[in-house]
């Protein structure tokens, strides 16, 4: 572990540096007088920073916040105050050393810092590859879809409200976990809740959480989405069927970023980002009172168009050939493929029911086919057109 030491008393700095060098198998040891010479010369190297704060030129806090969190920091300070310490816990300082101490204070403190940076890294290689595991679910991309996820993408890095529309099985769930894959919440909770499969009875306390005794049926408490998306995502499916009496209380619960469990008073802030999806138009049903206006544009700060499979021709056979050499797989079934027959009739289909219905054709294709290729006949698909 390779530190920085930064002092600008010569007496603490060697002391310092002499007292860690009896841990030199566990640590490597650079000392700097003034923040000034740090700033020039630390590089990805450097795993902590053990900083005084009251130093001439530039103090503490400021060297601090010039560093941007890059690495794991400690204060050591003979003049404490409380409004010190409580800059220093902002900037994601973990301990705050008062002078005089003892070596082994410092010894231990470093090694919380250790272990937090390899908890940090363990966390940001798992969100890298929650992003790339995003990536993959999209089997194939044509040029409308590239456009559509280079949008989600950017978007990502707020924490703006994305709606994303298209018809049913165009994929926007998957949008939905590669926007939170690629946004500063991906180590965070990914929280879905579909609004039309949950009767409308429920949705209230599935959103908010209920109290023990709040109905009778609540023999104890439980936590609704907002609360078990804390600090993530929360991807509200078909937005468009929520009943318009709680379409209020969505708003009232984004604008006020707080919520109330059924049953209680009690006020429970809420940090979420939300993207929204819909297959209905969500601006007639605007025009006929059945959803917000104001919802919508608290909803839609960026909607995102994702077409439908008959304009993403590209990708119907990718995505068609991956699935069934999946679905063989999984069903111990051997080696299939499409025929040229199945292929063109495959690129022919207008695919109402878009990705969905395509996975779902090639699975039972998979399944009745008796030889290794799969013919038109095999497709079913005359039957549905």
């Amino acid at each position: 572990m390779k530190i920085a030491i930064v002092e600008d008393d010569i007496n603490m700095r060697k002391s310092l540096e002499i007292a860690l060098s009896d841990y030199a198998d566990e640590f490597e040891v650079k000392t700097f007088r003034n923040a000034k010479e740090a700033l020039k010369k630390l590089d990805d190297t450097y795993d902590l920073v053990i900083t005084d704060i009251n130093m001439p030129g530039m103090d503490g806090i400021e060297f601090l916040e010039k560093l941007e969190g890059r690495y794991e920091a400690i204060i050591i300070t003979g003049n404490a105050t409380l409004n010190r310490a409580i800059e220093s816990i902002r900037l994601g300082v973990r301990d705050f050393l008062t002078k005089p101490f003892e070596i082994e204070t410092l010894v231990e403190a470093i090694r919380r810092s250790r272990k937090a940076r390899a908890r940090r890294a363990a966390s940001s290689q798992k969100a890298d590859e929650t992003a790339e595991e995003s990536e993959s679910l999209f089997f194939a991309t044509s040029p409308a879809l590239e456009r559509a996820l280079g949008l989600a993408k950017k978007a990502a890095r707020s924490d703006a409200a994305i709606l994303l529309l298209g018809e049913s099985g165009v994929g926007k769930e998957l949008f939905a976990r590669t926007i939170h894959a690629h946004s500063p919440r991906r180590d965070k909770p990914f929280v879905a809740l579909n609004m039309a499969a949950i009767p409308e009875n429920l949705i209230e306390s599935e959103l908010f959480g209920f109290e023990k005794g709040a109905f009778t049926d609540a023999i104890e408490s439980k936590i609704g989405k907002f609360e078990a998306a804390g600090g993530g995502t929360l991807f509200l499916d078909e937005i468009a069927e929520m009943p318009v009496h709680l379409q209020a209380k969505l708003l009232r619960a984004l604008q006020e970023k707080v919520i109330h469990r059924l049953g209680s008073h009690d006020e429970i802030p809420i940090d979420v980002r939300i993207v929204a999806a819909t297959n209905a138009d969500i601006k007639a049903k605007m025009r006929e009172h059945a959803f917000r206006e104001d919802l919508y544009y608290r909803i839609a700060t960026i909607p995102i168009e994702i077409p439908p499979l008959r304009e993403r021709t590209e990708e119907i056979l990718p995505i068609a050939e991956k699935s069934l050499a999946r679905i063989a797989d999984q069903y111990g079934l051997g080696p299939k493929r499409f025929g040229e027959e199945a292929k063109e009739r495959l690129l022919a289909y207008p695919w109402p029911g878009n990705i969905r219905e395509l996975i779902a054709v090639v699975e039972r294709a998979a399944i009745l086919s008796d030889g290794e290729t799969i013919t038109p006949e095999d497709l079913f698909l005359d039957a549905r057109s």
